[in-house]
């Protein structure tokens, strides 16, 4: 399993036109929900550091897919995120596009998805065009995607387009998120593979 996961990250997702269905939805929704550390990863290779990830369910009522609220920080300052996004899981021709947003004052919502359901509008999120992961089941175990092409710009360290990949199970997240230039050339990024984020609670 673990071979597979690693081979999945390492080559581009193939995105066929296989149909996913509503229980691949609500499933892959129940795996990305809960509290995640890279702790074990970081012991075994100094080049990853110790990074919580906690994502919340957000806007349980809507009818235009499930909602997330994500949130990624070091774990030496646990109260200070330094991404936070809202995600939309739905389902599109592509497969399960998860749709990102960001949004104003984020540091205003650390650690109150609770003060973000209540405060923020759907009107307030501003969607980054180009940047959603398109995912699909791989196996009963495991959904695998990534961004499309070159498609997800970026201004970040000189990049000018990003990519995510990514591989979920319903114990473990392996995130891979890379900046490249004009040229192609990665400008920012893990340079060794995802970081793996281990369940630690739902």
């Amino acid at each position: 399993m673990k071979a597979r996961i690693i081979s999945l990250l390492l080559f581009h997702v193939a995105l066929g036109a296989v149909a996913q269905s509503d229980r691949d939805l609500r499933e892959l929704r129940d795996w990305m929900t809960g509290h995640f550390s890279s702790e074990a990863q970081a012991k075994r290779d100094s080049a990853f550091f110790t990074i919580q990830l906690a994502v919340y369910p957000l806007w349980q009522n809507r009818s235009d897919g499930y909602w997330l609220y994500v949130e990624q920080a070091d774990a030496r300052t646990p109260d200070q995120p330094y991404r936070q996004r809202i995600y939309q899981l739905t389902i599109t021709s592509r497969g399960i596009e998860s749709i990102i947003y960001t949004f104003d004052d984020p540091l205003e919502f650390a650690g109150s998805p609770e003060k973000l359901e209540k405060e923020l509008e759907r009107e307030d999120l501003v969607q980054r065009t180009g940047c959603e992961v398109v995912l699909k089941r791989q196996d009963r175990d495991t959904f695998a995607g990534n961004t499309v092409g070159k498609n997800c710009p970026s201004d970040l360290r000189g990049a000018a387009y990003a990519t995510s990949k990514a591989v979920i199970t319903r114990d473990k997240m392996i995130t891979l998120d890379q900046g490249f230039n004009t040229m192609g050339v990665q400008v920012w990024g893990s340079a060794r593979g995802g970081y793996e984020f281990l369940k630690i609670k739902p």
